[in-house]
């Protein structure tokens, strides 16, 4: 049993926390907007569309970051304008942290928003548009407070992907004690250091509580909802 937790456990806990909730925000209108478009509009492209959005579920978190790395970099081309015009730097900072687990968590988040508005009856929305309601206010009063189950569940879903994240952080912000290193890459480090087992294996509890405290509460959070959605 952890009774109680070091330095080093609260630092990386605490910046696993933010990188987090950093993501979360940073997806959250982008994917809610990309999930009505897939959900609601048929257009020529869709399916590559659909395709790019869902990409990183399938590349290797490693590719991901490192094309982050080239693109977003203090060298690459993205990077080196966006210094140039405003002097800040995304690569081996929190900012990466957060950029490198926002993108493996968007797919999660647009998956569970796209069910989330499919499910929400046409019939409804078309009631409103008869009634002279614009499509930004029918999404608005009718769509996202009838999917906003499955808006929480991907934010949360896309919140405890974002601690788990590996690949693409230790790619794209390295693991810098205190600034982006997360759960993952402290258990990493611990992992290679001789003696660290017991710290390790402490820090893998902390880890599997944290993600299932999420899990869990995604869930509770879903179901709570969808019955108030329901008595309204």
């Amino acid at each position: 049993m952890i009774d109680v937790l070091t330095p080093f456990e609260l630092e990386a806990i605490r910046v696993s926390l933010y990188v987090g909730v950093w993501a979360v925000l940073l997806i959250s209108p982008p994917a809610i907007g990309a999930a009505w478009l897939l959900a609601r509009r048929d257009f020529p492209g869709k399916s590559l569309l659909d395709a790019l959005l869902h990409l990183p579920l399938v590349l290797p978190p490693v590719v991901v970051g490192y094309l982050l790395l080239v693109t977003l970099g203090r060298e690459g081309p993205i990077g080196s304008l966006l210094y140039q015009m405003t002097g800040l730097h995304l690569a081996f900072t929190w900012r990466a942290a957060a950029l490198a687990s926002a993108v493996i968590a968007f797919p999660l988040m647009v998956r569970s928003v796209r069910l989330s508005i499919e499910a929400v009856p046409r019939e409804l929305e078309q009631a409103a548009y008869t009634l002279g309601a614009s499509p930004a206010r029918v999404f608005r009063t009718v769509t996202l407070p009838l999917a906003l189950p499955g808006v929480l569940a991907g934010a949360v879903l896309a919140f405890a992907r974002s601690l788990s994240e590996f690949g693409a952080t230790i790619t794209f912000a390295a693991n810098i004690e205190g600034q982006t290193q997360t759960l993952p890459l402290a258990l990493y480090s611990l992992s290679q250091t001789p003696g660290g087992e017991v710290a390790a294996a402490r820090l893998c509890l902390i880890a599997v509580g944290l993600s299932l405290g999420t899990l869990i509460a995604s869930e509770w959070l879903a179901r709570r909802l969808h019955r108030t959605t329901v008595l309204r």
